[in-house]
């Protein structure tokens, strides 16, 4: 059996040079988006949200990205959840894109606000009516029963919101994360990979400065 030690990849599908970025951080983001969009990778929108509680204790999971412009990077879930209750007391994020085949890392670190009901209501009545009456029926974060319980309040709700309509409860929604710091790492070999971080200056201006790695 291999050690784990043993496992590594070298890189060396790109670069990234201070001649070949923008000055503007989303729109470095938008350009990396489209390449990674064309690469056709799998849930390209899959990104690592970190939060932590008040007394500092870090979470990390797995959700979606739903939106972006140069307010920010959206997402949607249960406000009542552990990262909702978390985002709460401690309204600041960590976001980190890893997109392997492209070689290619973005991270964001900001301040977190809701989305406006507006904007979470159009968005959930986009969503698949399985999806919908599961924002309704999932408790999330929370202990519950047994499967079958879920499955049950499943069947409820779809009975009642037969002759309802089905809109958005009131304990999910989307948040905003608002950058103060982006960083694009590019994956390059020996380990000695390209690391451009722009940080957000008080004259809403962006710092631009290359990282070791």
């Amino acid at each position: 059996m291999s050690s784990i030690a043993d496992i590594r990849r070298d890189y060396s599908l790109k670069t990234l040079n201070e001649t070949e970025i923008t000055e503007n951080p989303f729109q470095q983001f938008a350009d990396w988006w489209q390449q990674a969009i064309e690469s056709e990778i799998d849930e390209v929108n899959a990104m690592t949200l970190a939060t932590a509680s008040l007394e500092g204790v870090p979470s990390a999971r797995i959700v979606l990205l739903k939106g972006y412009d140069e307010n920010g990077f959206v997402f949607y879930t249960n406000y009542e959840s552990a990262k909702g209750q978390e985002l709460a007391e401690n309204p600041r994020a960590s976001l980190l894109f890893f997109w392997r085949e492209l070689e290619r890392q973005v991270r964001i670190t900001g301040l977190v606000e809701k989305v406006s009901s507006t904007e979470s209501d159009d968005y959930f009545l986009s969503r698949p009516t399985g999806s919908q009456i599961g924002a309704w029926a999932s408790p999330q974060s929370h202990v519950i029963e047994n499967r079958s319980w879920l499955e049950n309040k499943v069947k409820e709700l779809e009975t009642k919101f037969s002759t309802e309509p089905l809109t958005r409860p009131s304990h999910w929604g989307g948040y905003r994360v608002k950058p103060v710091i982006i960083e694009f790492w590019q994956g390059r070999s020996s380990r000695l990979h390209d690391r451009i971080q722009y940080t957000l200056q008080e004259n809403n201006s962006w710092k631009i400065e290359r990282l070791a790695p």
